[in-house]
């Protein structure tokens, strides 16, 4: 009878030895491959047959959603027309394991004589793909995970890893940022995590918990238990922040016994707090407060007044956590 957890675990293995080989191609072919790139003035045209073509459509989403516009194209259609797709602007990312995919090889003289930069991705740098790129990015693995040695397996993970790393690359080259991954993520529970902002989701208004400098602990204490965030906001004359008193704040002055509700609010309250602006993803908000170990904070315009303020429960509502 199959053992079918060894079998898993054996698959695995071979899978795991495969990522750890593309080590080796994280060198001066790959450092040129992420320059023509960045360099191209039109978008990567990424392209293969059969289990590689999954891949390459992968890759393909994964590059457009980085910041680097990208599209798959079917080798077999382009030969049928699609071929009008690509532009001397464009750069090919062609994947195959072999490197002698018929309908790969096909596409060379179309796509030298068009003028695009071609990057490939296989599994034999002698290949004839290979040695008709521009760059080759090797991809080859010892042996697939199918005891047969059939079914693209560990060549196929290696190909979807390494396009990975192209795409993060060509990511942070860029400096793409988490507001720029929003706008192209609109639709379904992801996109309405990174397209809300503090200004989505604070308190603002009345319910906004804030007492002026002359105001004592137990001033401070009715705001923050009427407005239910927490904490309280400690303003100047002017409005400015000039520090926050929590609940966590009174547990720990109360523990010492440095503290009675008569106490003014400036002499226990923290100076200096962690704030964050309107415009700013909640995403980034609720990062800074787990890089604090915060659960609360205000929301202040450029003078540092307080225009709004969120906690954890805020961010578990508005499904940000």
């Amino acid at each position: 009878m199959t053992d079918f957890i060894q079998s898993a675990l054996r698959v695995i293995d071979i899978e795991k030895q495969a990522i750890e080989g593309l080590v080796q191609s994280c060198d001066q072919h790959f450092s040129e491959a992420c320059e023509t790139i960045l360099k191209g003035q039109g978008r990567v045209v990424v392209t293969g047959m059969g289990k590689s073509g999954h891949i390459a459509n992968k890759i393909a989403a994964t590059l457009a959603s980085t910041g680097s516009p990208a599209f798959y194209v079917h080798p077999g259609e382009a030969s049928h027309g699609d071929l009008g797709m690509f532009t001397k602007q464009d750069v090919v990312l062609a994947l195959s394991n072999s490197g002698e995919t018929a309908e790969l090889v096909s596409l060379l003289p179309v796509l030298k004589r068009i003028g695009c930069s071609i990057i490939s991705m296989t599994g034999n740098p002698n290949s004839t793909l290979a040695k008709n790129s521009d760059i080759h990015l090797y991809a080859g693995v010892e042996k697939e995970a199918c005891p047969l040695g059939l079914a693209p397996t560990a060549s196929t993970t290696a190909s979807l890893v390494l396009g990975d790393a192209l795409a993060v690359s060509l990511l942070e080259a860029r400096g793409f940022t988490a507001e720029d991954f929003a706008l192209s993520h609109p639709g379904g529970s992801l996109g309405r995590k990174l397209l809300l902002t503090n200004s989505d989701i604070m308190h603002s208004d009345e319910r906004l918990p804030l007492v002026t400098q002359q105001a004592t602990v137990k001033e401070a204490v009715f705001e923050m238990s009427a407005k239910g965030l927490g904490m309280t906001g400690v303003v100047d004359q002017q409005g400015i922040l000039v520090g926050i008193f929590t609940d966590g704040d009174l547990r720990r002055w109360m523990d010492k016994d440095q503290v009675n509700l008569s106490t003014v609010i400036t002499e226990v309250m923290t100076k200096n707090s962690v704030t964050s602006k309107p415009a700013t993803l909640a995403a980034e908000t609720l990062s800074l407060m787990e890089q604090k170990k915060i659960s609360a904070l205000f929301i202040v315009d450029a003078q540092h007044k307080p225009l709004g303020a969120l906690n954890m429960h805020d961010m578990l509502k508005a499904g940000v956590i």
